[in-house]
């Protein structure tokens, strides 16, 4: 069983910049394709960003796309959500999932961590 820890959440003003990390608390995530979702208070679970677990494939929500980057270090057993020009629409609890398929569909992850948010004030 893999258990992801996200990191790096906070307050920041509009047009800041965060950066999200996920990682494993213990075993590995070299092999799993990872994705980050959020939910904001009262709405549903949304898809952020995906990576497949070579880095070949990456795919972001029509929201983020442009200012939010995903990326992965297999060496540091670490993925990324680099997140600029927030928008007080970018609050939510953000939520790394690991799946062995890729896919941005969050009923094919199968590892969750915890959360972390994200408050963007404006």
């Amino acid at each position: 069983q893999v258990q992801l820890v996200e990191s790096g959440g906070g307050l920041v003003q509009a047009g800041g910049s965060l950066r999200l990390s996920c990682a494993p608390s213990k075993r590995t995530i070299r092999t799993y394709n990872i994705g980050w979702f959020r939910q904001a208070p009262g709405k549903e679970l949304e898809f952020v960003a995906a990576i497949s677990w070579t880095g070949t494939n990456i795919d972001y929500a029509d929201s983020v796309k442009g200012r939010f980057t995903i990326s992965r270090d297999n060496a540091k057993n670490t993925v990324y959500l680099q997140m600029d020009s927030l928008k007080p629409e970018d609050t939510a609890a953000y939520y790394c999932a690991g799946a062995s398929v890729y896919d941005t569909a969050a009923s094919s992850f199968n590892h969750w961590g915890q959360g972390t948010q994200v408050t963007v004030s404006s």
